[in-house]
């Protein structure tokens, strides 16, 4: 009997994340649905001064943002670096009217900040609202985008995001070795395994 294999993801039809934007949402009505959301993970809400953004996101989006999570962590590990994944949590501040949940963020150092150093992206399907923006008011010292097979580095410097040729919250890490590890049309597992190696000099 033949089994199923599942295809690299290079080989799968690509598939689109779905959004739908509701417009004139007040702040009490943003905090209501993410309320009634509760611990689900879906819709992904972002909200950006009266406007919501509900959206649901592909498997390629997913298998993306996990495999640069799973290597950021690997890195991490490797370095013995205190490196506090959490995830994708919900991000608001009222007086900005801006909330969002990352793709993945965390903190960096050993003390509990309740704030990310470090928020990823995976920018998937055109025409979502500015994150940018929303984490311009939430003031997260770094995003990065991953957009065009490339990973994208938004430094905040003052009020503003100013693209980075290189990372302060992981100095040591190279990307763009990074993005050709996503790119190689390998399994997640040994993408993993294969990076893990090549930190280890092997």
């Amino acid at each position: 009997m033949a089994t199923a294999t599942a295809l690299p993801v290079r080989l799968r039809p690509r598939e689109e994340d779905q959004r739908v934007f509701l417009e004139g949402v007040s702040w009490e009505m943003y905090e209501k649905l993410l309320e009634l959301r509760g611990e689900r993970p879906r819709p992904r809400m972002i909200y950006l001064e009266g406007v919501l953004e509900l959206m649901t996101t592909s498997w390629d989006h997913e298998w993306y943002k996990k495999t640069l999570a799973r290597i950021l962590e690997a890195y991490a590990d490797e370095l013995g670096l205190e490196f506090t994944g959490v995830g994708s949590m919900t991000l608001k501040v009222k007086r900005k009217k801006r909330g969002l949940e990352p793709d993945e963020c965390y903190e960096v150092g050993p003390e509990t900040k309740r704030r990310p150093d470090l928020a990823v992206e995976v920018i998937w399907t055109s025409g979502g609202l500015d994150k940018l923006e929303v984490y311009r008011g939430l003031g997260i010292q770094e995003v990065w985008l991953w957009r065009d097979q490339k990973i994208e580095i938004h430094a905040l410097r003052g009020d503003r995001y100013v693209r980075a040729r290189k990372s302060r919250v992981l100095p040591g890490l190279d990307l763009e070795r990074v993005a050709a590890f996503l790119v190689s049309g390998k399994s997640q597992s040994r993408i993993v395994r294969d990076f893990r190696a090549s930190l280890r000099g092997k």
